[in-house]
């Protein structure tokens, strides 16, 4: 769910990163290694482009450092994820296959029947590597100027208003679905097979409102090709400061986030995980990996440790199991 791109330039300077990352000299190595020296793999959720996949890059060299070892990244795509965390949750708790996910992982145990795992009992949670706020956008020509023209049209005419998502049980889905609850508005949910086309239908108006990714669409913001009402955070977006949080614009009690947590397999010793945190911790203190998540609109977390991640998964995960269950939302 939480997927947003670069441009062209951005990827090759990730990926140039993550592959001098990875030949970095051995002997900055700890005394111990993860999995007898072996390349620790980052599987991701999505393909490469999406979020977690440019999270999983960003973090893969400083990852590399600290551990004294290669860090790869394996894409494995398909089904909003549980490919991916199938395959990892059977993987040997040895600590070189790792998942990196999105915000999907809490929502899928509600929106699917079965699950080829169970969420609570297959992994170690690690870290959450970084939050990211969607933001509702429309077109410049849509006539509604701020969220309150939004939600005066949509009661004048229930239904007649309609977002764009990128698929059903989508983060940007969630969110009108929240924002329809909080507003008290009733809106019409089209979704997309993919983020990009929902985004391009909205900039030339064939769909009204869209709740993207901030980083996917700070681009067409800047460039006037999209209008920013509000973001979905408690505070502004840092990307946007100008934009108001949905509580300045009037919406109470509201927030969408999209996040990339790192699991492991249940079973993963406590040395091995020590180690293991030890290193996404390096990563995420580096200064060019903070102003790389910054510069795509996400943050850091204050408290990156397994406790917290655990303790926000769990929080997500029943959070968005009841707006599930009450709004009867499904993954067809």
């Amino acid at each position: 769910m939480n997927r947003f791109s670069l441009n062209r330039r951005d990827l090759l300077a990730t990926a140039a990163t993550a592959a001098a990352g990875l030949a970095i000299p051995w002997a900055h190595a700890q005394s111990s290694s993860v999995g007898d020296g072996r390349p620790v793999t980052l599987v991701v959720t999505y393909p490469p482009g999406g979020g977690a996949d440019i999270m999983a890059r960003i973090i893969a060299p400083r990852m590399a450092e600290a551990l004294g070892q290669p860090v790869v990244v394996e894409n494995r795509p398909g089904a909003s994820g549980q490919i991916a965390a199938g395959y990892v949750a059977r993987a040997k708790p040895d600590g070189t296959t790792l998942l990196v996910d999105a915000s999907s992982f809490a929502v899928n145990p509600s929106l699917y029947a079965t699950l080829p795992y169970d969420s609570n009992k297959a992994f170690t949670p690690l870290a959450v590597l970084a939050t990211f706020p969607n933001v509702m956008v429309c077109a410049p020509s849509f006539a509604a100027q701020n969220v309150q023209d939004v939600i005066a049209q949509a009661k004048a005419k229930p239904g007649e208003l309609a977002f764009a998502s990128s698929g059903n049980g989508s983060a940007q889905h969630l969110a009108g679905e929240l924002f329809e609850e909080r507003a008290g508005v009733r809106l019409t949910h089209i979704p997309y097979r993919g983020g990009a086309p929902a985004l391009n239908d909205v900039m030339g108006g064939q769909v009204p409102l869209f709740f993207a990714n901030v980083a996917s669409a700070l681009g067409h913001i800047q460039s006037g090709k999209l209008r920013a009402l509000a973001v979905t955070n408690t505070q502004r977006a840092r990307s946007l400061p100008q934009v108001p949080t949905m509580a300045e614009a009037g919406v109470a009690h509201y927030q969408v986030l999209e996040w990339n947590p790192v699991l492991a397999p249940a079973g993963v010793a406590a040395s091995v995980q020590e180690r293991l945190v030890a290193a996404l911790r390096h990563a995420l203190d580096g200064q060019d990996v903070r102003q790389r998540i910054h510069g795509l609109g996400g943050d850091v977390p204050a408290d990156t440790s397994p406790k917290a991640a655990a303790a926000f998964i769990a929080q997500q995960q029943t959070f968005w199991g009841k707006i599930i269950r009450e709004r009867n939302i499904t993954a067809g």
